[in-house]
C-alpha cells in the first residue's frame, strides 16, 4: 500500500497514511510494511483499490476514511466540512484553560459560529459537560455533520442546539439570547491567497469555510465582534482563531471597538493564530 501511494507523499507521510487507513477502516492494527494483501478476502481488496485510487488523486485520507482525530475525540468529516486542524486544538485549548478557571456555580453558555464538523464546540462540552452549547452554521451540510458529531460524541441526550443561519444576516442575531463565550474561526483566507493554498485544500475542503472577498478580508471578525457586543453578557469573552498576517488586525478592531484585555496568541509554531477579547464588566473594571 505504501508504494501505491508514495508516488505523491514522502516515505514517511505515505507509512502514516497507511497506516491511518488499515486501523481505521480495516481495523488492521499491524505496521503497514507487515501487511500482505494476499490474505485478504477480495471485497476487501477491491475497498482498498479503491482507497488507494483515491488517495493517488490527492483526496485527504480524512475524507477518504470519513473521520478525523480531534482532541483525543473521532469526529465525522466529509467535502461538506473542512478537517479539522492542530491549530484549531490550541484555540480549543485556550478556551478550555478559560472555562476551567471560571469562579462560578452557573451554567456557562457557549456560542460557536461556523460549526463545520462542530469540532470546537463539541469538543469544549465533552471536556466541560457544564457547558450550554449553541451553534450556528450556514451550511445545510455541514449542520447535518455537526449535529452527527455531537449525538455520537457528546450522546444523544445531550443539551445542545445547532441552527442554520448567517451570521452576517443581523436579522437572525434575534434567535439568541445573553452568552457568556463565543468562540468562532470564521473564513478568513482572501481570494488573492488562493494561489499560495495547498492543492489538495483547493481540490476537496469547502470554500465556503475558507475564503473571503478581497474587499473586506476582516468582514467575518468586525461582525461577530458586534454581535458580541450585542450578546455577550459583561465580562463575557471573545475567542477567534485567524489568519497569521492579519491576526494583528483583529486584535486592533477588537480594541477599536471598546473591547477589553485584547491577547494576540501564538500557535506552537510561532505564528500569531488567536485572539481573546473580553467585554466591559458592570463595574467597568477589566477582567482578571
Amino acid at each position: 500500500m505504501i508504494q501505491g501511494i508514495s508516488s505523491r507523499y514522502s516515505l514517511a507521510e505515505a507509512a502514516s497514511i497507511a497506516r491511518i487507513v488499515l486501523e481505521d477502516v480495516f481495523q488492521v492494527h499491524r505496521k503497514p510494511e507487515s501487511v500482505f494483501v494476499s490474505e485478504w478476502t477480495t471485497a476487501q481488496t477491491d475497498d482498498l483499490q479503491q482507497i488507494i485510487r483515491r488517495l493517488e488523486a490527492g483526496e485527504p485520507v480524512q475524507y477518504v476514511v470519513g473521520t478525523a482525530d480531534f482532541f483525543g475525540l473521532v469526529f465525522q468529516v466529509n467535502p461538506a466540512v473542512l478537517i479539522p486542524r492542530q491549530e484549531t486544538e490550541e484555540l480549543v485549548a485556550w478556551v478550555l484553560e478559560h472555562l476551567r478557571n471560571l469562579n462560578t456555580d452557573n451554567h456557562v453558555s457557549l456560542l460557536d459560529i461556523g460549526l463545520g464538523s462542530g469540532c470546537i464546540g463539541i469538543t469544549l462540552k465533552k471536556k466541560f459537560p457544564a457547558l450550554q452549547l449553541f451553534g450556528l452554521e450556514k451550511s445545510a451540510d455541514a449542520l447535518s455533520v455537526a449535529t452527527r458529531n455531537a449525538q455520537n460524541i457528546l450522546g444523544t441526550s445531550a443539551n445542545f442546539q445547532f441552527l442554520q443561519g448567517d451570521i452576517l444576516e443581523t436579522s437572525g442575531w434575534q434567535a439568541f439570547s445573553a452568552l457568556d463565550v463565543i468562540v468562532s474561526n470564521p473564513p478568513y483566507i482572501p481570494l488573492s491567497e488562493k494561489e499560495l493554498m495547498p492543492e489538495h485544500v483547493l481540490a476537496h475542503e469547502p470554500a465556503l469555510a475558507l475564503f473571503v472577498s478581497d474587499g473586506d478580508p476582516l468582514v467575518f471578525y468586525r461582525t461577530i465582534a458586534d454581535f458580541a457586543l450585542e450578546k455577550l453578557r459583561p465580562g463575557g469573552v471573545l475567542f477567534f482563531e485567524c489568519n497569521e498576517f492579519n491576526a494583528a488586525k483583529v486584535a486592533a478592531l477588537l480594541s477599536e471597538k471598546g473591547f477589553q484585555d485584547v491577547v494576540l496568541k501564538k500557535d506552537i509554531s510561532g505564528s500569531d493564530r488567536m485572539v481573546r477579547a473580553l467585554t466591559r464588566r458592570r463595574n467597568n473594571c477589566n477582567a482578571d
